[in-house]
Order: C-alpha cells, then structure tokens, then sequence
C-alpha cells in the first residue's frame, strides 16, 4: 500500500487505479496534496486561492458515489488557470492557480520555479506548471497564445500539450486573441496527457497506428530562431538525437519553407494577429474600468501600435497560408522535435522568458507537446 503522506507523489493514472483498488480513501489523497500545498506553497506561491476546507468536503462526497457511476477522473485533483471559469463564484471555488494579468503581460505573479526560487517558472500558466512541478497536484489546464504552456512546462521540467487550435472550444476562459488562443494540460507523465485528452474528446480523424521504432522518421526542425538558442537547449536537441538514433529512429534536420524562414516574418504575423484581436477582447474590460488595467492592455484597446484593418487582414492572410505549409511537413514524418525555449529558465521573477520558440507552432496551429 502506498504511503498515505507520500500519494501526492503519485500520477493522475496511478492514483486512479489505486482508488479503484480501495487502496485510500479520496479524503486520504486530498489530505497529502493539501499537506504538500501547505509546506511548499509558501516559496511557490503556484495558487491564486484555494479552500482546503471545501476541497476535503467534496472530497469526503467523493468516496461516497458508487463505483458505477464514478467519472474517468474520480477522485483526481486538477489545478485550474485563473482565466478558466469555474461554477460559481470565488467563495465556493476549490482553488486556481496564478496567471499573468488576463494571461497578456509577460511578468506578473510572484511564483517561483520549484527546482530554484529564484528563477521564474515561465507564463502565463505559472501555477499551472509549477503546481504540478511540485508535486501539489498530478494535472493541471492551461492556456496558450504565444508560448504560455510550452514555455512554462520546459522551465519546470514538466509535460506541458498545447492542443491544435479550436480542437478544445475556448467558452469558459478568457480569450487573447480568437484566433491564436489554445487550450492546454500539464503532467507529469505521458499517460495523464492522454487521461485528459480522453476527458476532452480529442481524437485523430484515421485509426492511429503503431510504428515501429527502426521504421519511424522524425524531422528535427531548429526553427530560424536556432542563432538564439543557449547552450542547455543545444546539448538537449543532440541528447534527444543521439538517444532516437541510437535506438534505431531515422532523424533528419528539416528546413522551413523559404517563405517563412524569416523570424522578423512569423513574428509580425503572430503579433499582428494577436494584438489586433486583443484590442477587441479587452474592451469590455476597459470600458468598465481602464484604470484597474495594466499599461500594456490599456495600450492595445488603444491601439498604441497603430495597425490598421489593412494590416489585421494581411497578417490573417499570410498566417491562414501558414497552416497547410507546416500539415505538408508534418504529413512525411512520425514526429517532428524543436527547441521549446532559448535555454534554461531566466533567474529572477520580472520576466517570463522568451516564448521565440513557440511562435511559429502556435501560428502554424499545430498541437505540441513540451518538456524540458
């Protein structure tokens, strides 16, 4: 039997198997992530609010359903982003972990990354990705416009899927941009990613198939942004070479099409699009209060940057074109690995990080999935 003060340590696909077995009670599994909260949280700081009290209610309610009419996550705690609803209202939510401001600003909670206080855990899904770096909680839902899940889930050592775009509806959360915005989980285990992609009813359009190892072919793409990446991300992208090839997978370097091999490009087209789509987003909010607003976002309902419909339209154009292009590429190979981030997380809190990486991967429209 698992120790009960060490079943925070446990994955989503474990400790369901084990309520299953009546191995512990829901209550029992509460109370050690409740315990970890309670002695890690204070340097982490991954939870905007949490009410141990009613998670330990429902939790005891919980152990109470009969067996055959339990949900596939029964029992299982998830750690909910701060721009992700939830039913009712602040007083009678179980808890939600830290976001930047509307998930925009590139600095903003003071979390920490739990393998170093003093280096930031990357956003805007902070304590998305540090609760479950920490062991505070198995899974967790995030959100993604530039590189708010990819990026955080490399810094923390973490599984971290942003899903292909409008592949999860985005009703419920607080949208950036309706056009780029993802939604997406974070594990600490693979099985969990696929235990959250059941829940949501992600599925491919053909029967998936099985291939081999030594038959596989995965593209490595370095990305036009390569010249910028630190040397913890150059001897990551060699070992995870070395380790395919080593076991029989045929790795080639692939280039991107010459008409997006231009970072400046990507980069105008995903803020462009993003920007203009935030200027829209945020008004209700700034109609309401402007003051209570950061700079940043006050500045994109005011259009500071002066694009113009013309512009808008134009960056829509070139990213709707984008999409095929990178289907073509994925189309010839098993899997395709490129860098997450520049390097290893940034010390100090005042900045996220660069999210380079991640922008053409989220303009492209494509899923990913990011570790470190």
């Amino acid at each position: 039997m698992e120790e009960l003060t060490k079943l925070h340590l446990l994955t989503a696909t474990r400790v369901l198997a084990l309520l299953r077995q009546n191995m512990f009670t829901v209550e029992q599994y509460a109370h050690s992530l409740l315990g970890r909260i309670k002695g890690r949280d204070g340097m982490v700081k991954a939870w905007a609010y949490i009410d141990a009290q009613l998670v330990l209610d429902q939790a005891r309610s919980l152990y109470q359903v009969p067996h055959d009419q339990r949900g596939p996550l029964h029992g299982v705690t998830v750690a909910i982003k701060d721009v992700i609803n939830t039913k009712g209202n602040l007083q009678s939510s179980h808890g939600k972990t830290t976001t930047s401001e509307f998930t925009w600003t590139n600095s903003g909670p003071d979390t920490t990354n739990p393998h170093d206080p003093n280096r930031t855990p990357g956003g805007s899904s902070s304590g998305s990705a540090a609760s479950v770096a920490d062991f505070q909680v198995p899974l967790s839902l995030g959100t993604q416009t530039g590189g708010s899940i990819i990026r955080p889930a490399s810094y923390t050592g973490i599984f971290g899927m942003k899903t292909t775009y409008s592949s999860i509806s985005t009703e419920g959360q607080k949208v950036c941009s309706l056009n780029l915005d993802s939604f997406g989980f974070f594990a600490r285990a693979i099985e969990d990613l696929q235990l959250l992609s059941d829940v949501f009813g992600l599925h491919d359009h053909g029967p998936l198939v099985d291939i081999p190892l030594k038959e596989a072919r995965v593209a490595l793409i370095k990305t036009p942004v390569w010249p910028q990446a630190g040397s913890g991300t150059i001897a990551a992208m060699e070992k995870a070479t070395m380790i395919l090839e080593s076991h029989g997978v045929k790795v080639e370097e692939v280039a991107f099409h010459e008409e997006f091999s231009d970072l400046g490009s990507v980069k105008r087209i995903h803020t462009v699009v993003a920007y203009s789509d935030a200027q829209e987003s945020f008004l209700r909010e700034y109609r309401i209060d402007k003051t209570k607003l950061a700079p940043e976002i006050r500045g994109l309902v005011e259009n500071v940057f002066n694009y113009t419909r013309k512009e808008r339209i134009e960056a829509l154009d070139q990213y709707t074109k984008m999409r095929p292009i990178f289907d073509k590429i994925v189309a010839n190979y098993s899997a395709i690995i490129t860098p997450s981030v520049v390097d290893e997380a940034p010390l100090g809190l005042g900045d996220f990080g660069s999210a380079a990486f991640n922008w053409f991967w989220t303009v492209s429209a494509n899923y990913s999935i990011g570790s470190n």
